[in-house]
């Protein structure tokens, strides 16, 4: 069963990455047309361990609440858990949608891909 939403995010990050000639944007694209069992899960303790203050996370995937975030980062994934968005907030940090991100940010500059 094919998901229309992941579908179209796909298509929409190989044109930006055809576009805008940004690699980063054909990866993320790959790696979100992988199986839902192979996609990756990040915790929000290991986004606060492997980031730095004022960086942009972006994990194709889905990111979940288990620990704690006391860095001011902006995240950006496929899914989100409720949990894991609430602690994000309340830690000054914002979560975008990867769409956000790329219109935000076409050549994908300063951006670490987690997970």
């Amino acid at each position: 069963m094919k998901n229309i939403q992941i579908e179209g995010l796909i298509q929409e990050l190989k044109k930006k990455a055809i576009v805008e000639k940004v690699n980063l944007w054909k990866r993320i694209a790959s790696d979100l047309e992988k199986p839902t069992r192979n996609r990756r899960i990040v915790n929000l303790f290991s986004i606060n361990k492997n980031s730095k203050d004022n960086e942009t996370i972006l994990v194709p995937g889905k990111i979940l609440a288990t620990g704690e975030l006391n860095k001011k980062v902006t995240i950006a994934a496929y899914t989100v858990s409720k949990e894991a968005k609430q602690k994000i907030k309340n830690s000054g940090s914002s979560v975008v949608s990867i769409y956000e991100l790329m219109e935000k940010n076409p050549k994908g500059k300063n951006v670490r891909i987690l997970g």
